[in-house]
């Protein structure tokens, strides 16, 4: 199947071969993740070594990794792999490894060259955070003192990509304005707030949601700050009347590594799915038949205390950029 980003694969391959930094702006569901990596494994200033991909989610590392390699009619750990804190499947054959931000972090600390490896892929940019940017940062000291050949790519949906570029020395932009199919957006506001009743506004989202299963067709993949709501909207939605072809997942972080794949694979035949999800989902992830998403914009993100000296979890309002990447 052709992707929006398959038009734009010759011109980042040609800047590539011209410039050691490149930005790529691409809409959700371009096929930047999949597309890019697969096309560059073969250019000549590759030299046979190995392309990094940044991915900022542990399960993101496993489908993308698992996606490509189904591409090649291979299983993973030959031409695709990767690693991850306690799971790595890479080989001698491997020539993209897929890899979580503390794996590139501890590659960086062992050897600052990145001896065998050609480019380095900063996958979903905008989800940036302090491990990410370290990454960032320790390779360009590298292609700076070590390694001039080595090719830094930063890709995302929504970033300012003339800042990124002129982090990158001018780098150039390559920009996909290409999406895959039309989204209708509608907004419903809640009675209830978040903030002074929790259990009551889980409650008033699994009614809405119910409500939107019945109306539509398709799988539905409901975005939620965390694993507590996702419980509590789980129990009130079995106190709904859903279709009978409905079946609910689960999709956060603690789930074991079998438990999350189950929720992005297909829907058995004759079911579909409403997938519960936190921001696990937002990005670098395709979950098969999804045709609605509801989200109910909020997320749960780490911020240091100074009272405390600590990090701690907050309830937030989404940002634009992730609203515009989770629609």
């Amino acid at each position: 199947m052709a992707l929006p980003i398959d038009a734009l694969l010759p011109r980042i391959r040609q800047a590539l071969e011209r410039h050691t930094g490149l930005v790529v702006q691409a809409a959700p569901g371009a096929g930047k993740t999949t597309r890019v990596p697969l096309a560059l494994r073969d250019c000549a200033w590759l030299a046979g070594a190995r392309i990094l991909l940044l991915e900022p989610r542990r399960l993101a590392v496993r489908s993308a990794a698992r996606y490509m390699a189904a591409g090649l009619g291979e299983p993973v750990g030959e031409t695709v792999g990767y690693r991850l804190r306690q799971d790595s499947r890479v080989g001698a054959r491997t020539r993209i490894e897929v890899v979580s931000e503390g794996i590139l972090i501890r590659l960086l600390q062992q050897d600052p060259a990145l001896e065998g490896v050609g480019a380095v892929i900063f996958d979903e940019f905008h989800e940036r955070n302090l491990a990410s940017d370290l990454g960032l940062a320790l390779c360009l000291d590298s292609q700076r003192a070590l390694r001039p050949d080595l090719r830094l790519l930063v890709m995302s949906a929504t970033l300012d990509d003339q800042a990124v570029a002129s982090l990158l020395s001018a780098a150039p932009v390559v920009t996909s304005e290409g999406r895959n199919y039309p989204v209708t957006l509608h907004y419903q506001a809640l009675r209830t707030a978040f903030e002074r009743q929790r259990a009551a506004w889980c409650a008033e989202v699994a009614a809405q949601v119910a409500q939107i299963c019945t109306r539509e067709s398709g799988s539905l993949l409901l975005f939620l700050p965390g694993e507590g709501e996702i419980r509590r909207v789980q129990t009130a939605l079995r106190q709904q009347e859903l279709p009978a072809d409905v079946q609910i997942v689960p999709l956060y972080g603690r789930l074991d590594a079998r438990a999350q794949d189950a929720a992005i694979l297909p829907a058995p035949a004759g079911r579909r799915k409403l997938v519960l999800a936190t921001a696990i989902a937002e990005t670098s992830l395709t979950i098969e038949g999804v045709r609605v998403v509801v989200d109910a914009g909020l997320a749960r993100e780490v911020r240091f205390d100074a009272n405390s000296g600590l990090d701690r979890l907050i309830t937030v309002a989404v940002s634009e950029a992730s609203a515009r990447q989770r629609a």
